[in-house]
């Protein structure tokens, strides 16, 4: 779950077409507050640095020369590995996360001193000119930042229907806790939703199924039929992460997992382009079934997953999170804002009609309805345009995008990623889950040798049809 370039709190809107009550504007400053229930400062704050360097010499003991630069300006190192060196053939490479300690800028000339090559991944990369804003490079790595919520999670603001409800906010809690203590590996914790929370679904579940044969993309429909098949789909139940995982990792690769509260733009983008999607496991307050003021399972399933089992959108959605990582602070800000117009409030054309593919309209039955009866105005989704648009988040939309085809907007936005100012590209590796910096030729040229064998198997594969 994201917050937008403005901090979101995506209210989903009420029935019969009327937008929800307006929300207080967002605050102008994330609640990072140390102490905060689910924030952790420190290691998993990843205010760490990392340094990857390829020494001058692979002489024996050329690590020891190394860490004797960070003895001597007193920082701490949290993780050291080595590897054979993608960029230097023949070379080891290093990789060594600092701790926010001691003199880290004279430690990084040092050891730029004594290597040929030397990249540098930060948080605080506003301090130095030199670093890449950090970004994981392992899907693991999506654990350092998964409880670095801006705000939800167990507490509540005081217009949210259940802030004077103790049951609810006791609830809230417990789903806070799930997410907060699961790590990348473990099994996705199966919840026991109460008759209450699964009345709630219901009456969600049985509104929007009444729509989405005319007003869904049919990607949509036609999958939905396989998750009430595979994954429980039903209005007496709700769905599990676990199972829904199981089904989309066959599907596409992706897979869920439970968040708390909102994340950073930043963080939540990173998120998928390993084709991880930041969920949420509670539901909204009982007292209002079809309104909430943050994004809950209601929206996350009825909304995000289906189109996550189709290979192009899926494919679309990782390309938004590779496009983000290490890109500066305002093409992050863009990147959100096609997100925001696609993935949440995208229409895409299917012959001759409009149909709905964005999660914030398919779980939302009054702008799902307002959206198609062509009331609002709809352009044509370009990224460099789309991407500075403007936007409300407590009313309907003024202005929707429409994607000729999920390949369509892919290759849109891969050109528009292209003119992201980085030094890099990237590639998701899936058979490691990690990903790829290409900064050098050496390996483009193992790349470009690895399609002539992608397309030898092809072209046989073409013979012999």
């Amino acid at each position: 779950m994201m917050s937008t370039p403005r901090d979101i709190k995506n209210a989903e809107n009420g029935k019969e077409g009327h937008p929800a009550s307006p929300l207080p504007s967002p605050p102008d400053q994330p609640k990072l507050m140390p102490g905060g229930n689910y924030i952790q400062t420190g290691r998993d704050s990843a205010k760490s640095t990392c340094l990857i360097f390829a020494p001058h010499d692979d002489e024996c003991g050329i690590l020891a020369k190394f860490l004797k630069i960070f003895m001597k300006n007193d920082v701490n190192l949290l993780h050291i590995e080595s590897r054979p060196s993608a960029r230097l053939p023949g070379r080891y490479e290093f990789m060594v996360e600092c701790a926010p300690s001691g003199d880290i800028a004279s430690a990084i000339l040092d050891v730029k001193d004594m290597s040929d090559y030397l990249n540098i991944i930060s948080r605080d990369y506003r301090d130095n000119k030199d670093s890449v804003p950090w970004f994981p490079r392992r899907i693991r790595d999506l654990d350092k930042f998964a409880n670095q919520i801006l705000s939800y999670g167990a507490e509540l603001d005081a217009d949210h229907p259940g802030f004077t409800d103790p049951v609810y906010r006791k609830r809230r809690k417990y789903f806070a806790d799930i997410a907060y203590n699961y790590k990348h590996g473990e099994p996705l914790p199966r919840v026991e939703y109460t008759k209450e929370e699964i009345e709630t679904w219901g009456k969600v579940f049985r509104q929007l199924t009444a729509l989405y044969p005319t007003h869904a993309c049919k990607e949509h429909n036609h999958v939905f039929p396989l998750l009430v098949q595979n994954c429980g789909y039903r209005e007496d139940n709700i769905p599990q992460l676990e199972d829904i995982t199981n089904f989309l990792m066959d599907c596409t690769g992706f897979r869920l997992r439970p968040v708390a509260g909102l994340l950073s733009s930043r963080d939540f983008l990173a998120g998928l382009a390993f084709r991880v999607f930041h969920s949420t496991q509670y539901i909204r307050h009982p007292s209002k079934p079809f309104y909430t003021p943050e994004p809950d399972v209601c929206h996350e399933l009825l909304g995000h997953v289906p189109l996550f089992a189709d290979p192009a959108f899926a494919q679309f959605s990782q390309e938004i999170g590779l496009a983000s990582l290490g890109a500066p602070d305002d093409y992050i800000e863009r990147l959100a804002t096609c997100f925001w117009f696609t993935v949440e409030y995208g229409l895409c054309r299917e012959y001759n009609e409009i149909k709905a593919y964005g999660a914030g309209l398919l779980s939302s039955y009054g702008e799902l309805q307002y959206a198609l009866e062509g009331k609002a105005e709809i352009r044509p989704f370009e990224p460099e345009k789309t991407g500075v648009q403007k936007y409300p988040i407590t009313e309907y939309q003024p202005v929707y995008y429409v994607a000729e085809s999920f390949d369509d907007a892919k290759e849109k936005l891969i050109k528009y990623a292209a003119t992201i100012p980085r030094s890099f590209s990237v590639r998701y590796n899936a058979y490691t889950q990690s990903i790829e910096v290409l900064d050098s030729k050496p390996q483009v040229e193992m790349l470009l040798g690895n399609i002539v064998n992608e397309l030898s198997i092809l072209n046989d594969a073409l013979k012999k049809l």
